[in-house]
């Protein structure tokens, strides 16, 4: 079992309808005023806060990060991704047609559940700090406990921050007030200082799956990378010297020892959401969102794999854009797919040929086979609907790439090239003499597609206001979404963000 103890499945159990509603109640197993007392017991209880991590499903929300929504929700607003509507398959609303073409509502439940999966996490955090501050622990014990939860906590606001920008700041549980917004350059304060005044409490060590000091120097990276997006002010020396301070990592000599069933063995992984369908986790079934109904046949000849659901793939024109010669290439489902049982072209339920392409003719009226289907986490025989692949958030190559960016925004381009070369080399690719942004634009793409970052990326690049396949130019306050309609709706004390 690759979870362990710390952060396992644990006894706290969020009920909560509403995700800035701190009146909720929260339910354990056993009273607080009987448990949490002890070391021991307060390193189960912050557990919990782990577990948070790889969200949770409601009777309106899906709030998973490594799929439905919060992945989906940026994945399918930036040019790497598309959801086609199949049928009557994957319109579900209109939500990823309204998506794909940046003419997203305010009611669109992607919003909701990903504004839930980040107020959810910091409502637990928040209730375990509770359960902290009233333990038997000394204050200088409670304040190292703190600093893990702590920054737990500004790594949700950050994704509220980027996705959001104006959102609640809220620190205390169990006030009976909603709480108003904050503004987006508040937010920004928020999660740079209590990264900075958390840092020197938490483990300098790596340890798998726990937010460690390279986690909050990573987090403080994106943070500075984005800056100007989010305050105006760029910061790219800052970025770097918070890349400075990552270390213990390696670029992994092969890329896809990032992505195998059991990545917990990476050493270029940074940080993950731990899963372990054994133990009972939810929330981390990407590849059968992708795949076709029929793929399984493709992987086992005994069934013995997962039937998908035949969603998102690759937007036209992203799998172009790797070189013959690029590894990371071998990380899409491409062509004809072959029954292992007979050796033949798996033939779809119309009687046509199971060949992906990358091609997608009618975006609205797609047929089964179109877009390519990303691949880059190991597929194998006996896989699960829930997979066991642990979710990467962090990986050292990000650590360069940003490096990277950053001296080409400074005006240092040949400073950049050995940072891209590494990641580069590890591809099997040549670098090119001069190092554009243009060019680290397109090897961003390249290096994390499907890993959640492109929307951020297309926005700090521009490229998210530009026409793009069938999106037409986009107006500047799309670059934040909206607060969820239900939010509002629920409470009175929060401002809708401007344009929408």
């Amino acid at each position: 079992m690759k979870i362990k103890s710390f952060i396992a499945i644990f006894t706290v159990v969020l009920v909560i309808s509403a995700c800035t509603d701190l009146t909720e109640t929260i339910y354990d197993k056993v009273k607080s005023a009987d448990y949490g007392k002890t070391p021991a017991e307060i390193e189960t209880i912050v557990g919990g806060a782990y577990a948070s991590l790889r969200g949770s499903g409601d009777a309106i929300s899906l709030s998973y990060p490594s799929c439905e929504f919060l992945l989906l929700c940026n994945e399918a607003v930036s040019d790497e991704a598309c959801i086609p509507t199949r049928g009557t398959d994957w319109y579900d609303l209109g939500r990823y047609q309204e998506a794909e073409f940046h003419t997203w509502k305010t009611d669109n439940l992607l919003f909701l559940s990903s504004w839930r999966y980040c107020f959810k996490g910091i409502n637990s955090v928040n209730q375990i700090i509770f359960q902290v501050e009233s333990s038997e622990l000394t204050e200088a014990e409670k304040d190292v406990v703190k600093a893990e939860l702590r920054g737990l906590r500004a790594y949700y606001y950050y994704i509220l921050l980027d996705m959001f920008g104006n959102v609640p700041i809220v620190t205390k549980f169990g006030e009976a007030e909603m709480p108003a917004n904050s503004s987006r350059a508040d937010v920004y304060k928020f999660v740079e200082t209590e990264l900075i005044d958390v840092m020197d409490l938490l483990p300098s060590d790596i340890i798998y799956g726990r937010f460690t000091q390279n986690v909050a120097n990573t987090l403080l990276a994106r943070l500075y990378l984005n800056s100007q997006v989010f305050i105006g002010t760029p910061r790219w020396q800052d970025c770097i010297n918070a890349c400075d301070r990552v270390s213990g990592y390696i670029l992994e000599p092969n890329f896809f020892t990032n992505f195998l069933t059991e990545n917990q063995v990476s050493k270029e992984n940074i940080f993950a959401i731990p899963y372990d369908q054994k133990s009972g986790t939810v929330g981390n079934y990407f590849i059968a969102l992708s795949i076709h109904y029929k793929q399984y046949l493709a992987f086992s000849t005994t069934s013995n794999f997962v039937k998908g659901v035949n969603g998102i793939c690759a937007q036209p024109g992203l799998y172009s854009m790797y070189d013959d010669a690029d590894v990371r290439k071998k990380g899409y489902l491409v062509g004809d797919q072959i029954n292992l049982a007979t050796g033949s072209v798996i033939v779809m339920d119309d009687g046509n040929p199971l060949s992906y392409t990358e091609e997608i003719i009618d975006y609205t009226k797609a047929s089964q086979n179109e877009g390519i289907r990303p691949a880059k986490y190991e597929l194998k025989e006996g896989q699960l609907w829930e997979q066991d692949h642990d979710f990467v958030v962090m990986r050292y190559s990000e650590i360069l790439m940003m490096k990277a960016e950053c001296l080409v925004r400074l005006g240092s381009p040949a400073l950049a090239r050995p940072f891209v070369v590494q990641v580069r080399d590890r591809a099997g690719l040549d670098t090119p003499a001069d190092i554009t942004l243009d060019f680290i634009d397109d090897e961003l793409m390249r290096e994390f597609a499907f890993e959640g970052h492109r929307r951020t990326d297309n926005i700090r690049m521009g490229d998210f206001f530009k026409a793009n396949w069938l999106t037409a130019e986009t107006p500047a306050f799309r670059g934040l979404f909206p607060i969820p309609q239900r939010e509002l709706d629920l409470n009175k004390n929060l401002v809708q963000n401007p344009g929408y």
